[in-house]
C-alpha cells in the first residue's frame, strides 16, 4: 500500500467496502456496525447466493457508471463485471487490500536493456573519469564506444547517447559536483560499512566547527573594529553547546586543546548571573558538583567526551591533536567527504544563534555583503571580553532552556523538550559519572618538545632558552627515555605565551614553570608570539649578529614589539595588520594565563611586579555607542611597556658594565670658591675643634 499514491490508496479502500458487501451483506463487514439501511435485500446472505451478490454488485456498479462515467472513472468503478468481482475477492484474500489495485498501477518497471558487454565498459569507463579531469557525457560515450570496439569488436550493439547518459545517472549519480569532490566521494563509497551511528547518550559524539563571528567587535589594544572566530562545541543528543572559544585569529591546534578541557571542566559561576543560572540538574545536587570544582557550578553540561567530529582543516590534524586524543582518551575524527549529516548539528547551530543573539547586536554584518549595514564597523561597540560574557550569559539562560523544534529523542517524539531536559533526562537513564580532572590537565594537552638538559644554559626550545632551579638535580644527568627520544627529556610549551614553559619532575611528578633568560628580574616583557621570535632572528642575521645569550636577543626583541615609535604616534604610524599582530599577541598571552592553574597563575604573579591598566575614554563615534560609552583601550600600555622594558633594559646593561657607582662631581660653587683669590678663610673656631679632638685621640691612642 505504500507505493500507491493517496488517491489510489482511497480507490483501493472505495474496493475494499463493494467486496465486504458482497461477501458479508455490511460495507464495513461486521454486523455490529451495520448501517441504518444495511443489509440490502440483493446483499443479504441469509438469501442470496454469493454468485448472485456478485452478479448484483458488477450490475449495480455498471448502473452507476452510466449515470456518472467521469465520477466513475474517477474512483476507479468505470468498469466493473462479474469476473472483476471474483478476481478482486481473489486478491484480497491472496494479497490483502492491496490485492484490489490495478495492475497497471503497480507493474514492473521494464527498464532499459543493458548487455554484459556494455555495462563492463560503463564499470570499465567509471574510473577513467575519475581519475582524469572532468569530462563531459559526450566524452565519456566516446571512451565506451572505444573500450567496446577494441575488446569486443564492431558486432556488439551499442545503445544511443540518451541511453548511456540516463544509465550513467542511474549507476553513479550526478555528474555535478567538482573532479576533486567526486574522487574523494567515490573513494568513502569505497570503505563505507553502510552501518549508522544511533547517539543515545551525552558525550557520544560531539561536533566541533569554526566560524567567523558575524559582528564586529572592538580588540582591546587599539580599539579597532575586527572579527573574531567562533569556535563551538555542541553535543548531538542533548544539542547542549558546552564549550566555545573567540579568538582574533583562525584557532590553532591549542586552542582546540583548550574547548576539548573547558568541555570537561563545570563552568564557574559569574558575579551577574543568578540563582536561576546554578547548577539544577536533578540526581547530583549543585552543593556536591560544587564541592568536587571548588567553586559554584553554572547550570550547563560537562562530561569526557568519547568521540569529536570535526571538518578537514589543517588545525585538526597534527600531531599535537594526536597526542591531546590520547590524553583525553577520547576519537578525533575528520566528517565524511559531501556527508554533511556527520556536522549539521554544528552547522545549523551556527545559524540558530546568529537568527536568535547576532542579529540583534550593534555591528552585525548580514549573511552577505549586499545585505550588510552601511557601516558594520562604526557600530562596533563590544570588546572581545564583553562578547565573550554576552555569549556565555545567553548560552547558560537561553541556549539551554530552549525549546526543540525538530529534534525530540526517539523516545518521546511529541514531547516538550530543551537541552536541559534532554541531559536530566539522561542523567535518570544511564547516571552521571562525576568526573572532574584536575587542574595538571592544562600541562598535559600543550605540545611538547623532546630536548637535552644543558649543564649552565637550561633548555633550548624554538632559538629561546629556558632555566629554573627544577633542572638544578638533572643538569649533566641523561634521561632514561629511550626510542627516538633516548636520552631526552619532556617540556610542555604555551605558542601563546613563549616566555613560559613547563617542565615535569620525573620523581616527584610536580610541575615546575621555567622563564626565558632574556626576561629582566625586574619588570614584564611585553606579550610576543613565535612569529615576533623569527621575525628578530632574521633582524639579527642581518646585521651579522650570533647572539650567544638570550639578553643579547631582548633589546631586538623590543624594538620589533615597540617598532621605535613614541607613544603618542602608535595609532597613526602602525598599519591595520600591524596593529592586529599586536592584538593578537596580547589576545593570546591573556587566554594562556587564563587557562593556567590558579596555583601557578598566582606564583607568577608574585614574581611579577603588575602594574594597573590604565583607562582610555574613547569618543563615541569611535566607539560605536551614542552615549559616549567608555571603553578600555590598551594601546597606551602596550606602548609604554614597550618603551619601559627597553628603558630597564639599557639600565641593566650600563649597571653591568660599570658596578662602581662613580662619585658624582662637586658643584660648581664649590669648585668656584676653592680657586678664588678673594675667598675669605674659615672661622678659627671651625678649624680648631677638629685638631683638638685629633690631638686628644692621639694621645689616648699613645697612652
Amino acid at each position: 500500500m505504500e507505493d500507491l499514491t493517496p488517491e489510489q490508496r482511497r480507490n483501493v479502500m472505495r474496493r475494499l467496502d463493494h467486496v465486504r458487501e458482497v461477501e458479508t451483506g455490511y460495507r464495513s463487514g461486521d454486523p455490529l456496525a451495520a448501517l441504518p439501511h444495511e443489509p440490502l435485500p440483493q446483499y443479504d446472505p441469509t438469501t442470496t447466493t454469493l454468485t448472485q451478490r456478485r452478479q448484483a454488485k458488477a450490475a449495480e456498479l455498471s448502473q452507476a457508471a452510466a449515470k456518472d462515467p467521469e465520477g466513475a472513472k474517477e474512483h476507479a468503478l468505470h468498469r466493473v463485471s462479474f469476473r472483476t468481482m471474483v478476481r478482486w475477492d481473489q486478491g484480497r484474500r491472496k494479497c490483502g487490500p492491496v490485492g484490489l489495485a490495478d495492475d497497471r498501477w503497480l507493474r514492473e518497471a521494464k527498464g532499459r536493456r543493458i548487455s554484459p558487454e556494455i555495462r563492463e565498459a560503463l564499470y570499465a569507463v567509471r574510473p577513467e573519469t575519475l581519475r582524469r579531469s572532468k569530462l563531459t557525457a559526450k566524452d565519456r560515450e566516446v571512451l565506451i564506444h572505444q573500450y567496446v570496439r577494441e575488446v569486443f569488436g564492431d558486432d556488439v550493439e551499442i545503445p544511443s547517447y540518451d541511453t548511456l547518459k540516463r544509465v550513467w545517472r542511474e549507476w553513479f549519480g550526478s555528474t555535478g559536483p567538482r573532479q576533486r569532490y567526486a574522487r574523494s566521494a567515490a573513494k568513502a563509497q569505497q570503505v563505507a560499512t553502510g552501518r549508522h551511528v544511533v547517539v543515545h547518550r551525552p558525550g557520544q559524539v560531539v561536533a566541533l566547527d569554526t566560524t567567523v563571528l558575524p559582528v564586529k567587535v572592538l580588540e582591546s589594544v587599539f580599539g579597532d573594529p575586527v572579527s573574531v572566530h567562533l569556535t563551538l562545541a555542541l553535543d548531538v543528543y542533548t544539542h547542549s553547546i558546552v564549550a566555545f572559544r573567540l579568538s582574533l585569529v583562525s584557532d590553532a591546534s591549542i586552542d582546540v586543546a583548550m574547548v576539548l578541557r573547558d568541555m570537561m571542566m563545570p563552568l564557574p559561576m559569574r558575579p551577574d548571573w543568578g540563582e536561576d543560572m546554578e547548577w539544577a540538574y536533578p540526581g547530583i545536587p549543585g552543593t556536591v558538583v560544587a564541592d568536587f570544582a571548588g567553586h559554584k557550578v553554572a547550570g550547563l553540561p560537562f562530561f569526557a567526551p568519547e568521540t569529536v567530529t570535526t571538518d578537514h582543516g589543517s588545525v585538526y590534524r597534527n600531531h599535537h591533536l594526536v597526542e591531546v586524543q590520547r590524553v583525553i582518551k577520547a576519537n578525533i575524527k575528520p566528517s565524511r567527504v559531501l556527508r554533511p549529516q556527520d556536522k549539521q548539528a554544528v552547522e545549523r547551530a551556527f545559524g540558530a544563534i546568529q537568527s536568535l543573539l547576532f542579529a540583534k547586536l550593534l555591528g552585525y554584518q548580514g549573511v552577505d555583503t549586499a545585505d550588510r549595514g552601511e557601516d558594520p564597523e562604526a557600530d562596533a561597540c563590544l570588546t572581545v571580553a564583553e562578547m565573550e560574557h554576552l555569549i556565555a550569559t545567553w548560552i547558560v539562560k537561553a541556549w539551554q532552556n530552549r525549546r526543540f523544534g525538530s529534534y525530540a529523542p526517539s523516545w518521546d517524539p511529541g514531547g516538550d523538550h530543551s537541552p536541559n531536559s534532554l541531559f536530566a533526562a539522561s542523567m535518570h537513564q544511564g547516571g552521571f559519572a562525576l568526573r572532574i580532572p584536575s587542574p595538571e590537565l592544562y600541562y598535559k594537552l600543550l605540545p611538547t618538545h623532546r630536548v637535552m638538559i644543558h649543564g649552565k644554559r637550561g633548555v633550548k626550545i624554538k632559538n629561546l632558552w629556558y632555566d629554573g632551579r627544577a633542572l638544578d638535580p638533572y643538569r649533566g644527568e641523561l634521561s632514561r627515555r629511550g626510542g627516538r627520544a633516548k636520552n631526552k627529556y619532556v617540556i610542555h610549551r604555551d605558542p601563546r605565551d613563549p616566555c613560559l614553559v613547563f617542565f615535569q619532575d620525573p620523581r616527584t611528578h610536580d610541575w615546575h614553570t621555567l622563564r626565558w633568560t632574556g626576561m629582566p628580574d625586574e619588570g614584564e616583557v611585553p606579550a610576543f608570539s613565535d612569529a615576533r621570535v623569527r621575525e628578530a632572528m632574521r633582524e639579527l642575521r642581518r646585521r651579522g649578529l650570533a647572539p650567544k645569550t638570550d639578553t643579547e636577543l631582548l633589546p631586538v626583541l623590543l624594538e620589533l614589539i615597540g617598532k621605535s615609535i613614541p607613544v603618542s604616534q602608535w595609532p597613526t604610524q602602525l598599519s591595520k595588520s600591524e596593529r592586529m599582530e599586536h592584538a593578537r599577541e596580547v589576545a593570546q598571552t591573556a587566554a594562556a594565563a587564563a587557562d593556567r592553574p590558579a596555583g601557578a597563575a598566582a606564583k607568577e604573579k608574585a614574581q611579577k611586579k603588575a602594574t594597573p591598566p590604565p583607562v582610555v575614554a574613547v569618543p563615541a563615534a569611535r566607539a560605536g555607542s551614542h552615549d559616549g560609552k567608555v571603553v578600555p583601550l590598551r594601546w597606551r600600555e602596550r606602548a609604554q611597556q614597550g618603551e619601559d622594558a627597553v628603558t630597564s633594559e639599557r639600565r641593566r646593561r650600563r649597571e653591568a658594565a660599570a658596578p662602581e657607582q662613580a662619585a658624582p662631581p662637586p658643584d660648581l660653587s664649590e669648585r668656584l670658591r676653592a680657586s678664588s683669590l678673594l675667598a675669605l678663610p674659615d672661622d678659627d673656631f671651625d678649624d680648631e675643634e677638629p685638631d683638638k679632638a685629633a690631638a686628644t685621640a692621639e694621645e689616648e691612642a699613645s697612652q
